[in-house]
């Protein structure tokens, strides 16, 4: 039986542009913490392997001085560790990579070209990134020798994508690849164990989000490869903090209520994107959005809240705030969708807004 701790995209030293420079140094700190939860999680499930399937590093972003800690982080293990350089962290004589301080137990793919690692257990495939684009895929016409033992590949490339730039591999190529596990990274979503052939691959997501395209769990994935080489997968969470997407309907309520009530759940830890939907007056967002920062990492407040009906009391009017709003009404009732329908809410809010202070106040 063979286990297999499987890790891809860290990319350490990240900008995190969607916080303040503050919030973004601070998680920028976590994520290097997370390399001694990566080495104590291999070495309490005693992983025989280690595969790192590339964008560990987050291209002219990352400090020498967070390679270093990667480096010393992964030389606790007490397993080979294997690393498929991706495109944003690619092989080349002057990356980190090439660097004298990775110690004896990392192994780095340093070639387009397919590579072999023979391991006394298993035999490790591998290839790198040697610049940010990869037209050619590396599993094209490759097929793993029988060799009695597991054959496993580490690489970062796109599945199903064709004419990606990012290394696109097609299904075909993993199911005649010949190989029990394809260990793969630059997706960062989880996709979980699939199976093509013979063949079993998976991306593990990223291990930290960051930003609101990336919400949830996110961690690595332990593989483990029976006598037979059946294959199963087990993800565990290693993230400090989740990215969230919640909705708060204002219809009839109080705004910061509501919104403290919507917020009630879920931990403190987390960076949250609050939509705010309903019939509701103008929110203030800046007052409410001072009254949910306590119950989160970081909160932005987005007012997708709709004119209460009695704004539009009005419309029959024969003044200047009548015209306005019959306007809007037609042009509402002519909106091609919700994203229009919306713009065109909020300009009513700001046109009675406008209009409230002028020749048509009652």
């Amino acid at each position: 039986m063979l286990h297999i701790l499987h890790a891809a995209d860290l990319h350490l030293d990240a900008p995190f542009a969607a916080l303040d420079p503050g919030q973004a140094a601070r998680r920028r700190s976590e994520q290097r913490l997370l390399l001694d939860k990566l080495a104590d999680l291999a070495a309490e499930r005693k992983a025989d392997l280690v595969l790192l399937s590339g964008d560990l590093l987050d291209s002219e972003q990352t400090y020498r001085e967070t390679a270093q800690a990667l480096a010393a982080a992964l030389g606790r293990i007490d397993a080979p560790v294997v690393i498929a350089p991706g495109n944003h962290d690619y092989y080349s004589p002057s990356s980190l990579y090439a660097a004298s301080f990775w110690p004896d137990n990392v192994h780095i793919f340093r070639s387009e070209a397919v590579e072999v690692l023979d391991l006394p257990q298993v035999t490790v495939y591998g290839s790198a990134f040697t610049s940010p684009f990869r037209a050619a895929s590396p599993l094209s016409g490759f097929h793993a020798p029988s060799s009695g033992k597991p054959a496993v590949m580490v690489l970062h490339g796109d599945v199903d994508s064709p004419g990606s730039r990012y290394c696109p591999i097609t299904r075909q190529e993993i199911a005649q690849s010949g190989l029990t596990y394809l260990a793969l990274g630059h997706i960062h979503g989880c996709s979980g164990l699939r199976r093509e052939g013979d063949t079993c691959w998976a991306y593990p997501g990223c291990t930290e989000g960051r930003g609101f395209d990336e919400l949830g769990p996110k961690g690595a994935l332990w593989i483990t490869i029976g006598e037979d080489n059946s294959v199963t997968a087990e993800f565990l969470p290693l993230c400090e903090r989740r990215y969230e997407i919640l909705t708060c309907d204002l219809t009839g309520k109080d705004p910061a209520a509501a919104i403290a009530e919507t917020l009630r759940s879920g931990s403190p830890k987390d960076v949250c994107r609050l939509i705010l939907t309903g019939e509701a007056e103008t929110p203030d967002l800046a007052a409410l959005t001072a009254l949910a920062g306590p119950c989160r990492m970081a909160v932005t407040l987005l007012d997708h809240t709709r004119v209460p009906r009695d704004l539009w009391a009005r419309e029959s009017e024969d003044t200047l705030t009548g015209l306005f709003l019959r306007e809007m009404r037609r042009r509402l009732d002519a909106a091609a969708d919700d994203t229009e329908r919306a713009a065109l809410d909020r300009a009513v809010r700001f046109g009675l807004a406008a209009l409230e202070h002028g020749e048509d106040t009652p």
